[in-house]
């Protein structure tokens, strides 16, 4: 394929790593086009495991992972490290995903370069630069590097044209995270084993209705990850729930559950789940307890309920359309609206049968065309 245009795609965690394998899938399967990937390891471990699930290996691999390194000190390394990829490849045209410090600075290094960039979940935003931090900044980064936006929602979209991003340049698709989910969850399907190890979880908390709760933020460190804590104990005081609790490599997050927390019985702080014993888990549980961005978007898709531990979410669609609600991290409201989705069927139904808002698993083959035609 001499001809063929060149896009390499960055990515460097797992998040971007789940929601950029379709559209590598689809770029791959489109005459034309030569996909080339690079990844940062920026997370080294949780990324792996998306890589291995989805039968993808890199082409290039920075391993840029050190235990506790700074911001600016990653920075630094991914400017030179995909300064020098996007030297030695000379692509068409950059993809990077989302609001990593990958993604910003993947973006930064293109367009020192003058290689077109196309963003992949494109206008998020929260519009409070310290939450998420840094990530809503980083997306304001990539913003006016970028010729193509990948919009997930129109919401993300009229985002967008409000700071005057040329409406010509953004492209509602969808969000690339239920095209992975519909995929994993077939595979699973197919293949019970991929996600069998959740069997004696599933087992042993039968009767139960499962609270998953996933915590990483970097502005609930501390008080409010002490806060998040304190009312899982409280939520597992009830004789009628279990909670599974995928705990973050973090020790900011481990520290603090197990000087709160404890051992209890029906509480089952685990090892992080590769993405499809996470689909799994997601379908055993009742409802999400989550600081997760992207909990958000995957568990309207299998019809659970989420209430999102934060202040402000960059996905207000989910909230506007019934199937998330931010209730902060306030001890008392954390326990107060988790007992009502316990207590209350009707106020549970209504968010579990709301529409999801996110897409409908075709968002990765819409970008591919995208990139064909302006090629």
């Amino acid at each position: 394929m001499a001809d063929a245009r060149k896009i390499l795609v960055i990515f460097g965690t797992r998040p971007e790593a789940i929601k950029l394998f379709p559209v590598i899938n689809a770029l791959a399967a489109t005459p034309g086009l030569s996909v080339r990937t690079c990844v940062t390891a920026q997370h080294r471990g949780l990324l792996d495991q998306v890589m291995a699930i989805a039968g993808l290996t890199p082409d290039i691999d920075l391993d840029l992972m050190e235990p506790g390194q700074t911001l600016d000190r990653l920075t630094t390394k991914l400017l030179t490290g995909l300064g020098e990829v996007v030297d030695a490849e000379r692509p068409d045209r950059v993809l990077v995903q989302g609001d990593t410090a990958t993604a910003m600075v993947g973006a930064l290094a293109a367009y020192y370069r003058k290689v077109p960039v196309g963003h992949v979940e494109a206008g998020l935003r929260s519009g409070d630069i310290y939450q998420p931090w840094p990530e809503e900044v980083n997306r304001r980064i990539v913003a006016p590097i970028a010729d193509q936006h990948y919009a997930p929602t129109e919401t993300a979209a009229a985002a967008l044209r409000a700071e005057n991003i040329d409406p010509a340049t953004i492209h509602v698709t969808g969000n690339t995270v239920i095209d992975a989910l519909h995929w994993t969850s077939e595979r699973i399907t197919a293949d019970p084993s991929l996600a069998a190890g959740l069997d004696p979880i599933a087992e042993r908390f039968a009767g139960k209705r499962v609270i998953l709760v996933t915590t990483h933020r970097r502005e609930n460190f501390g008080g409010g990850m002490e806060n998040i804590a304190r009312a899982i104990a409280r939520i597992a005081a009830r004789d009628d729930v279990a909670v599974l609790f995928p705990m973050h490599p973090n020790p900011n997050v481990g520290s603090v559950m197990d000087a709160i927390l404890g051992d209890r019985p029906n509480v089952a702080r685990i090892e992080p789940l590769d993405y499809p014993h996470f689909i799994r888990a997601l379908g055993l549980c009742h409802l999400a307890l989550t600081d997760s961005g992207g909990v958000q978007e995957e568990a309207p898709a299998l019809g659970k309920p989420v209430l999102v531990m934060r202040d402000t979410t960059e996905r207000p669609e989910g909230v506007a359309a019934g199937t998330a609600k931010l209730i902060g991290t306030d001890e008392d409201r954390i326990a107060t609206e988790v007992d009502h989705l316990l207590d209350d069927a009707t106020a549970y139904a209504a968010m579990a049968q709301a529409h999801n808002p996110f897409g409908d698993g075709h968002a990765a083959g819409r970008m591919a065309a995208i990139i064909k035609d302006s090629l």
